[in-house]
């Protein structure tokens, strides 16, 4: 299997406005949240009495490679005060998580795991040669507790076994010693196959279940891919498996599966919650990374550039637990919320709207994505996803100027002091491929040798048109190129400030809900389509001023409410006639509709 590198935060910078999104992101909550909530600001990983549990180490996970790439000294010295608080306080035995010696046993080591695979993070992000040994022996640790049948994994750790390989990759690479594959084995052995469990997935109930929980299931979806090789065992791509029998049965428009807060099946009016939206994210790079198929890329673009943004208020101060494709309000339910599991209020904008898991996870994602922009192999760099950004690593130096996903033209400017070769993937969907301005038959690799000591220009154009594709219940939905487009509702904010269990709600990590002001009972009226663009606003996916917009014909209907509610429209339309003539409007990026209707009839 071929196997491409992920480089470092140090190695890669990024450029243009994928730049902008992530210094939003670090004036926003993620480059806050260590002074506004007291999960992070008072955990247990530093000594304080609040969590001691997974925040700390999600919020690190996206808040360490944040800081480094941006190169932002005050994060950088924030992040390295939890870490040092971290790294003091683990114990003679290795054992790192903030408990006491006879609570280890009760102790659900999913947040071993993920400390582990942060730490990594860090290590890459920094060079901190403490590190390794940390992790050396937290994991040592980790195998004699397992081994001698101190320990065993339950509730998440079960669930999360394969996080752990993260870390064992890292280690196996430095020490190749035997106990690190008799680790990965006991994991394997005591962690559940996935496997044995779709029959589940294709009818999904109201409850909540570990089996059908769907941050669970696309986290696992990596698993194979990250260790196989430590294993020693064939890969055999499970994941393409697993991920069409989730989209079969629980799919949405924008790649991600429903889980509100476990598989909600097709209806356009169940949720996903955010954490599965980063996570899915996270294993389609390792993925990626792992087996080189475009099929992975080209996922992992939708999910960025759709799911993610729309989760996440423009100034990221503040997100949704639970997005849904057909959102026509953000209010809170005054009974029984429409989600399967989830609570009344996991739709709304906040600090932390239901569970807080998000409030710490939601981070990760810009970060990691950024990173898997260059890979690379032996003499190969492979451009994976074509973001601006810039690349420095082993005397070679590429910039990579580009609006994309936006617009559709790619300028790599290339120095390098050896030969290499440059490998360049191009959508699927592009058309019209020009290179250097010469026209060129479309394929989905281009490569390029690269001659050392002498500067290479490569400019990549290709267009894209809007397209309609099926959705359950004979609705249909408008993309273009990787971003999806839904027709946006515009709304009023009602703001709440207050506090809730000793955390504080004020403006700007207030909650909000967002109140429909326009119509939102149409159909499609046409099948064709036309492509604007638009000037990109220093927020990528301003809900104000999206970058792009489709223009379509559009027929108001009647649509009608879910039975019972008030603010949730009907999962299908209960009449597709049409009330009026047609109209043209602007269909908006799905990233930049918070309330918004993507999927719908075609009349």
């Amino acid at each position: 299997m071929h196997t491409w590198n992920f480089y470092t935060a140090q190695e890669i910078k990024p450029k243009g406005w994928l730049k902008r999104q992530l210094e939003i992101q670090a004036k926003g909550l993620s480059g806050n949240l260590d002074k506004v909530w007291k999960d992070v600001k008072d955990s247990a990983w530093i000594g304080g009495k609040a969590e001691g549990w997974e925040r700390v180490p999600y919020w690190l996970d996206g808040f360490i490679p944040l800081a480094y790439l941006l190169e932002n000294d005050d994060l950088i010295s924030r992040a390295k005060r939890y870490v040092n608080a971290i790294i003091e306080h683990q114990k003679p035995s290795g054992w790192i998580c903030p408990c006491n010696d006879d609570e280890i046993s009760a102790y659900d080591t999913w947040a071993l795991q993920l400390i582990s695979k942060v730490l990594v993070v860090y290590y890459e992000c920094s060079s901190d040669e403490r590190v390794p040994l940390v992790i050396y022996k937290a994991m040592k640790n980790y195998y004699e507790l397992l081994l001698k049948e101190k320990i065993k994994l339950f509730y998440w750790g079960r669930y999360r076994w394969f996080e752990s390989f993260i870390a064992l990759n890292f280690l196996w690479e430095r020490y190749k010693e035997d106990w690190i594959i008799d680790l990965a084995k006991i994991l394997k052995s005591q962690g559940t196959d996935y496997r044995q469990l779709t029959e589940l997935w294709k009818r999904p109930l109201n409850k909540c279940t570990f089996d059908t929980h769907i941050v669970n299931l696309v986290m696992m979806l990596k698993s194979e891919a990250i260790s196989c090789d430590i294993l020693n065992e064939p890969y055999t791509d499970m994941a393409e498996r697993l991920v069409t029998i989730l989209k079969e049965y629980n799919g949405t428009p924008v790649g991600l599966f429903t889980g509100d807060e476990c598989l909600s099946g097709l209806s356009p009016i169940q949720g996903t919650e955010l954490c599965a939206v980063v996570e899915q994210m996270y294993s389609y790079e390792h993925l990626l990374a792992y087996t080189g198929d475009a099929k992975w890329a080209e996922r992992l673009e939708l999910l960025a550039f759709n799911a993610l943004p729309a989760a996440i208020s423009d100034d990221m101060w503040t997100h949704q637990y639970d997005q849904m494709s057909n959102q026509i309000a953000c209010q809170e339910f005054p009974n029984k919320p429409i989600f399967g599991v989830n609570g009344n209020d996991a739709h709304l904008f906040g600090l932390e709207p239901f569970f807080g898991c998000c409030t710490a996870n939601f981070n990760q994602a810009w970060p990691k994505f950024t990173l898997s922009s260059f890979m690379y192999c032996n003499n190969t760099i492979f451009s994976a996803i074509p973001l601006p950004s810039t690349l420095k690593a082993d005397g070679i130096h590429i910039t990579l100027k580009t609006q994309y996903p936006f617009e559709n033209k790619l300028e790599y400017s290339v120095d390098a002091e050896k030969d290499v070769q440059l490998k360049i993937r191009i959508p699927s969907f592009a058309k019209k491929l020009r290179i250097n301005g010469k026209e060129h038959v479309f394929c989905q690799e281009l490569d390029f040798d690269i001659p050392s000591n002498k500067h290479s220009n490569i400019v990549i154009e290709f267009e894209v048109e809007p397209t309609i594709f099926d959705r359950p219940h004979n609705l249909k939905s408008v993309r273009c190129g990787s971003i999806v487009f839904s027709l946006p509702i515009k709304y009023e904010k009602i703001i709440h400030e207050y506090e809730k269990n000793g955390v504080e709600r004020k403006y700007p990590y207030c909650d909000y809900e967002y109140i429909p002001k326009s119509d939102w009972n149409y159909a499609l009226s046409s099948p064709l389509f036309v492509l604007e663009k638009r000037q990109i606003s220093d927020i990528p996916f301003s809900s104000q001023e999206p970058p792009m917009v489709v223009m379509a014909e559009m027929k108001k209907i009647s649509w009608g409410l879910e039975t019972g509610y008030e603010n949730v429209c009907a999962k299908t339309p209960e009449s597709r006639t049409a009330l009026g003539k047609a109209e043209k409007i602007a269909l908006y990026p799905y990233g930049c509709a918070k309330l918004r209707m993507t999927e719908l009839p075609l009349i």
